[in-house]
């Protein structure tokens, strides 16, 4: 086992570290009165399943996280392998602004639930409860719907997207 030194090193370490944990993708969106917007994420997890509940980290400097946090909302849509244009979209790789993201008519239209992606499992929520935690925003969310999808999830490993049968 490494120990570091300071914390330069340690950051670096984990960082690289990371890299080399495999995480589905999902764009994490909102909708209400801040506003709708969408982020790529890679940080999400189930919490409990009494009652079903899950967790989103997004950064604390986003447009999202603050959306989030005033509309009390949010959506968890895992993305398919297929769609990595979107998750780039969404990721700020392809310009344009959080608010500006949602071009594809594949999202719900119901402007008071937040947006939803059709034929991704996704996971729609109301927020019990947020954690400030360094550079991000830990959001727990009660689960209030929930869309399955048969797809397979596209993976973030190594600093880039990846589909599960060549996952390296």
């Amino acid at each position: 086992m490494l120990e570091m030194t300071n914390e330069m090193e340690l950051r670096k370490a984990f960082i690289g570290a990371m890299r080399s944990v495999a995480n589905s993708v999902t764009i994490v969106s909102t909708n209400g009165p801040a506003g709708k917007f969408g982020a790529t994420v890679s940080s999400f997890c189930s919490v409990s399943a009494d009652p079903p509940t899950v967790l989103a980290c997004l950064n604390i400097e986003g447009h999202t996280a603050h959306a989030i946090r005033e509309n009390k909302t949010f959506c968890v849509n895992v993305l398919s392998e297929d769609l990595v244009d979107l998750a780039e979209h969404f990721a700020g790789m392809r310009g344009g602004t959080e608010f500006g993201r949602f071009t594809d008519e594949k999202w719900s239209e119901d402007p008071k639930t937040p947006p939803s992606l059709t034929g991704v499992t996704s996971f729609s929520c109301d927020v019990v409860q947020t954690i400030d935690a360094g550079s991000h925003l830990i959001f727990i969310g009660t689960v209030g719907n929930v869309q399955i999808s048969d797809q397979k999830p596209l993976l973030y490993l190594n600093q880039k997207f990846c589909r599960t049968d060549t996952a390296e």
